[in-house]
């Protein structure tokens, strides 16, 4: 019988034996719902915490920061919908023209609402350049989603200087982290970033878990309506307005 190597790590990762032990005894037995008060509820809750700061803490984020999707698809439409819908307009969004399609195809949909979409050119290196996010933010723009790592040639993107030049126009910029978190250092006030995507399954996590960094004291709407599990979010929910 031959063995089998296995290089597509890009595309998902196997689950880590670390990741699985944490894990075992919340798959197994430990079924309390986080909102809880009762006991069962408090060692979700502890766990769920104890979850959040590690995410935090590989960003450099503080743990309120951050809000659990279920993909990082899901947060990637969390960051665009969101923002948009919390301006209250339909606004403007500028994102990479190579992003990955959870970007794409959020700009797509938002465009069928009236959002204007502008799509950054790259270089011969696959590198969106700072004069040309220059020219794009000349318009009123509500926010700029360029992703740190490409998922398919590996660009790494200059996140930092991108992210100073939107800052300077008073505008919010977002980083699909998918394919760089847990690879290169990111660290959220150096890069001056206000949201990033993260996926769990990237790095050795779970499948079916994400992950967005919203600033603090940002605005966002929500995409999903009902429980508000998520401290971020759910504080989200009761400020933004209806788009």
């Amino acid at each position: 019988m031959s063995s089998r190597i296995y290089f597509d790590h890009s595309a998902t990762t196997p689950l880590d034996s670390r990741v699985l032990e944490a894990m075992g005894s919340f798959l197994g037995g430990a079924y309390g719902n986080p909102s809880s008060l009762h006991q069962e509820g408090r060692v979700a809750r502890a766990a769920v915490d104890k979850a959040r700061a590690q995410v935090a803490a590989l960003i450099g984020a503080t743990p309120d920061e951050i809000i659990f999707t279920a993909s990082g698809t899901e947060a990637d439409n969390l960051a665009l919908i969101g923002v948009v819908r919390a301006s209250g307009k339909p606004g403007h969004v500028v994102a990479g023209a190579i992003e990955h399609a959870a970007i794409l195809e959020t700009c797509k949909f938002l465009a069928t609402g009236g959002t204007k979409i502008t799509h950054l050119p790259v270089d011969a290196d696959g590198l969106v350049r700072p004069e040309g996010l220059l020219r794009a933010l000349q318009s009123n723009v509500t926010i700029v989603s360029v992703m740190a790592a490409n998922n398919v040639v590996g660009t790494i993107q200059p996140i930092e200087e991108l992210a100073q030049l939107t800052k300077l126009h008073g505008v919010l910029f977002h980083t699909d982290a998918v394919q760089a978190g847990g690879k290169i250092p990111l660290d959220v006030n150096r890069l001056q970033v206000d949201l990033l995507s993260l996926s769990a399954h990237k790095l050795h996590g779970p499948k079916g878990v994400g992950a967005l960094y919203v600033r603090k004291g940002m605005g966002l709407a929500p995409i999903i309506f009902g429980g508000g599990q998520e401290p971020a979010y759910a504080r989200q929910r009761r400020t933004s307005r209806a788009w």
